[in-house]
């Protein structure tokens, strides 16, 4: 063979060797924008990368080039609210058409295994956000009518079978693609703001699993090291932790509280021991608290002479929206303490709160008697405990 041959030879491996490592993207927009651009960043362990840029044309065509050397997340965008998760793999070349404001939920979309798997589960979860939005909206139409105790009740109760077919779907979903980096994000997909389908405290074994799986797959991908890192915080406080999760953990002594009042005064919970209290969280931004909050005053009026008291503890991001929120909800008779850290509250990782409004109501001694309770529920438990 000469030395002509060989040259040749190695060009065309090369050349070989880059094309299959070539992610291409051939994309459509549905009526685009007028000089609009679409943009490409690539998820690392600490944020994102931007990657390319590209003007869409006056059609809505797009396109991108770039190389992949393993499956990696990227995120395809026009903003920061209008994105779509793609898992690019080496050699995928990726057909898709989406509509201008909705980018996650493409229209048409080829030529990406992990991509069109993501693409599946923002369908369902997007079906079960919908439907949540539909019980906030009976909620609403509803605010003022003299049975929204009882409505409140159904509401829940259809909101508890939502989240457990979306978990349960998540879960089989995790279980048919545990090769997959796909596995990775289902864990940490919410129905609403804090609002998480996989919890750590009851599902564990699913983290260790992904955990494993990707871990052993990819072990220098950046957000597996980050998720592998998680995961063993997660599984050491979840093992070792010596206060259970108060919302399941009835006749658990509740953690001790210790934040300033509006007054700025320390009150303890511990210092209500003697009573019958509501442990209360809330917010003055969050619309169903605010709801529940002329119900929380009609039992304070009903039970407070006999031994009962609310300590209420605001998630609020100002001190100002937190002292209007007491004012305008009549809510002066009882505790009332925040450190003014909205979700950097030290209150929400002691008592694992994953949404509000929540509440646990403790005996005289300071034990977790119930959770969760509103409207006629907590009415009518007060009653049994007053009779």
């Amino acid at each position: 063979m000469n030395k002509k041959l060989i040259f040749y030879l190695i060009i065309v491996l090369v050349s070989a060797a880059c094309k299959n490592n070539s992610v291409r993207i051939l994309g459509t927009i549905i009526n685009p924008a007028v000089d609009s651009y679409i943009y490409l960043d690539e998820l690392k362990g600490n944020g994102l990368k931007p990657v390319d840029s590209m003007r869409v044309t006056s059609e809505g065509s797009f396109r991108f080039k770039k190389e992949v050397t393993q499956p990696s997340f990227y995120l395809l965008k026009s903003n920061n609210n209008n994105f779509l998760t793609m898992l690019l793999e080496p050699g995928e070349k990726i057909t898709l058409k989406v509509q201008r404001d909705s980018l996650n939920e493409p229209v048409s979309l080829t030529g990406s295994k992990g991509t069109e798997l993501m693409a599946e589960y923002n369908k369902n979860l997007q079906a079960t956000i919908k439907k949540m939005t539909g019980l906030h909206n009976i909620y609403e139409q509803n605010s003022d009518k003299p049975d929204l105790p009882k409505l409140i009740e159904s509401l829940d109760s259809l909101a508890n079978i939502y989240l457990n077919e979306i978990n349960t779907y998540t879960k089989k979903y995790i279980d048919d693609n545990l090769t997959s980096l796909v596995s990775l994000v289902a864990l940490y997909q919410q129905v609403a703001p804090s609002v998480y389908i996989m919890n750590p405290a009851k599902d564990m074994k699913y983290f260790l699993k992904v955990d494993s799986s990707m871990f052993s797959l990819y072990p220098a991908y950046e957000p597996v090291v980050s998720l592998h890192e998680q995961v063993k915080e997660l599984a050491a406080k979840v093992n070792g932790d010596s206060i259970a999760s108060p919302a399941s953990a009835s006749g658990t002594v509740a953690p001790d509280i210790s934040l300033p009042t509006p007054e700025g005064d320390t009150i303890k919970l511990s210092s209500t021991r003697g009573s019958i209290v509501l442990l209360d969280f809330w917010a003055s931004w969050c619309t169903p608290c605010r709801k529940e909050n002329p119900n929380l005053v009609t039992v304070y009026n009903m039970y407070h002479k006999k031994g009962f008291q609310i300590y209420q503890v605001s998630l609020d991001k100002t001190r100002d929206a937190w002292l209007k929120g007491i004012q305008d909800d009549h809510l002066d008779k009882w505790i009332h303490v925040s450190d003014v850290q909205y979700w950097n509250s030290i209150v929400v990782p002691l008592y694992k709160i994953e949404s509000i409004p929540a509440n646990f109501l403790l005996d005289k001694e300071g034990h977790i008697i119930a959770s969760n309770l509103r409207g006629e529920r907590l009415q009518t438990i007060l009653a049994e405990l007053f009779k």
